[in-house]
């Protein structure tokens, strides 16, 4: 099992380029297919209003996202992708990527930077794309500097199907993992139905998928996602997976609290899905 096809969102962030290199080394283990995206950012169903706006801006918007592709090329060449692809589409952001991860495999974006001011109105995108594209979302802290991703993995595992979807989803990363941490957090509170040694069935599963992997129970009485992103830096870890909780009422995205937390605060890149 292996990744075929990878999705990352391009832009002209200050993010973009470690961002582009970092899905580019997973394409080249992986021998899949990048695809660098780039969206204009305004919907299309405005654009086929005609709006004023739209009129007298869209093309600033579109040679911006064609020059971020330019750079895509550039980065995915370097780092000796054996195929990519340039995509540029004429929609809003987070609509337009959510639409297209769900032709791809994983989609990697950044951490939302409100520091940022180009992309300042962009405030939810890697937690609306989980949650509407059905694929897992690998999410690069927006501060920090990340040579390797996926050596030294730790899993959070609290047997929900969020959790389930997330480990499966990242099995061709854990196949190439030095080492994998799966943890449980208050597992005599949380646990009560799955076995009477919690985390050995999961542990089970990634061993015969050829997994190197090792369990951990932690107790806490603090915020778990505070607790995980501990663990990760006690462990050294590149890479965190997870289930991602919540859901979109309308255009409002509402999380669990320990995935904000996570979205918030991350200091190491997760993989999460929903």
């Amino acid at each position: 099992m292996s990744y075929k096809s990878i999705l990352v969102h391009v832009d002209q962030s200050r993010h973009c380029a470690a961002r582009i290199r970092i899905a580019a080394e997973l394409a080249r283990q992986q021998e899949a297919h990048l695809i660098g995206s780039a969206m204009t950012g305004i919907s299309r169903f405005i654009q086929n209003e005609g709006a004023a706006f739209v009129a007298s801006h869209i093309s600033t918007f579109r040679d911006r996202a064609l020059n971020s592709l330019e750079q895509f090329t550039g980065i995915a060449e370097s780092v000796g992708v054996l195929s990519h692809e340039q995509r540029f589409v004429d929609d809003e952001t987070e609509a337009g990527l959510a639409l297209q991860a769900r032709y791809s495999d994983l989609v990697v974006v950044s951490q939302t930077d409100l520091e940022e001011i180009d992309n300042s109105f962009i405030t939810d995108l890697p937690e609306y794309v989980m949650l509407n594209s059905a694929r897992p979302v690998l999410i690069i802290p927006a501060w920090g500097e990340f040579p390797h991703v996926g050596r030294r993995v730790l899993v959070a595992w609290d047997g929900s199907l969020e959790a389930t979807r997330a480990i499966t989803s990242a099995l061709p990363m854990l196949k190439h993992a030095d080492s994998v941490t799966v943890a449980l957090f208050n597992s005599d509170k949380r646990f009560g139905t799955h076995g009477e040694q919690p985390g050995a069935d999961i542990a089970l599963y990634l061993a015969r998928h050829g997994v190197k992997v090792e369990v951990t129970q932690e107790n806490t009485r603090s915020d778990i996602g505070n607790a995980i992103l501990s663990l990760a830096a006690d462990k050294s870890s590149d890479l965190l997976v997870m289930g991602g909780y919540g859901h979109t009422r309308f255009r409002e995205v509402l999380l669990g609290g320990v995935t904000m937390t996570i979205l918030k605060t991350m200091t190491v890149p997760v993989l999460m899905a929903h």
